[in-house]
């Protein structure tokens, strides 16, 4: 079976193609190399193409047989999503269009996509499971619910068939060090913690000390990437063995406040971290926490690096390898 993997050398993506080493399946990369980097795509062949370029993908896809399309491209910077939401469309949505268009065309009906938590927006319930109403509260998570109704549509159309994958917070490093999260700028917690551990940034802005939660900072569900990764390579052979489209929350079960992502970092790193309390920030959920029972139950799939010890040591070797190539 050939895969193309979309956004192959990005932080999932280069997770997921390091994962097919070794495997049964054939593998070939498009990336525009905006956020990800040419050295993650090991030996396999990278097209570098920008989605956007609809005559270009087609080429592509046409010349090369693919059986399923595995999507991780797409913008995900909430803050930057409100300002500048024309931004968001373009990428990921219209270029998913694209993507998905040329697909048909093709007659390629298999899909995997990387779709977010944010799709759900403030939760009713905690944990937040699959049949939660989705109401984004953001351009970003916007996007993405877009996308997961358009697949139902192209499903009930034209007969594609897709696993959507709600993702909570991914994070962490390969166990190996040699791939981890590298975003320019960088906007996700632990790597931001980390880099105020380092050295690389002064302190670490806490957004908000009075949410609705037991210690007043945000509480968020945190995954291993390598785990995200596995929960890809199951859902994709459920769904070459089914034929049926899906949607799965990615997530660990459980969550952590801010204040407690940042005792671990010291914990681990041994390094005091300086913290700075600003004002909340526009569209962030007080709890994000999934229900991951379908996946679990459906696809067996277990976190084995997700306990929060694990992710802070992978990100720290990854944070310290980083810090050292810049010096």
């Amino acid at each position: 079976m050939k895969i193309l993997v979309v956004g192959g050398v990005g932080y999932i993506g280069s997770h997921m193609i390091k994962r097919f080493k070794g495997t049964k399946y054939q593998i070939e990369i498009l990336d525009n190399l905006s956020s990800g980097q040419e050295s993650n795509a090991l030996n396999y062949k990278l097209h570098i193409c920008d989605l956007s370029d609809k005559k270009s993908v087609h080429k592509i896809l046409l010349e090369n047989n693919y059986d399923l399309v595995m999507h991780f491209a797409a913008s995900i910077n909430v803050e930057e999503s409100y300002n500048n939401p024309e931004k968001y469309k373009q990428n990921n949505i219209v270029n998913t269009i694209n993507l998905l268009d040329c697909m048909r065309e093709l007659k390629i009906n298999r899909f995997i996509f990387s779709s977010s938590a944010a799709v759900y927006g403030e939760p009713v319930i905690i944990p937040i499971n699959e049949q939660h109403s989705l109401s984004p509260v953001n351009p970003y998570g916007e996007t993405k619910a877009k996308v997961e109704k358009m697949l139902r549509n192209y499903d009930e159309s034209y007969g594609l068939k897709y696993v959507s994958l709600r993702y909570f917070n991914a994070c962490g490093a390969h166990l190996d060090g040699t791939i981890g999260e590298m975003h320019d700028p960088e906007t996700h917690l632990i790597p931001l913690i980390l880099q105020a551990a380092s050295g690389r940034r002064k302190n670490i802005n806490i957004f908000g000390n009075d949410h609705p939660t037991p210690d007043g900072t945000c509480v968020r569900d945190y995954v291993h990437v390598m785990d995200i990764v596995e929960a890809h390579i199951l859902a994709m052979e459920n769904l070459i063995n089914t034929n049926q489209s899906q949607i799965f929350n990615i997530g660990n079960n459980k969550g952590f406040s801010v204040k407690q992502i940042i005792q671990t970092a010291k914990d681990v790193t041994n390094i005091e971290i300086p913290v700075e309390i600003l004002k909340k920030r526009k569209g962030d959920p007080a709890q994000l926490i999934a229900d991951n029972k379908k996946i679990v139950k459906q696809l067996n799939w277990q976190t084995k690096y997700s306990d929060l010890e694990t992710i802070i040591k992978t990100a720290w070797n990854w944070e310290k390898k980083l810090k050292n190539s810049i010096n």
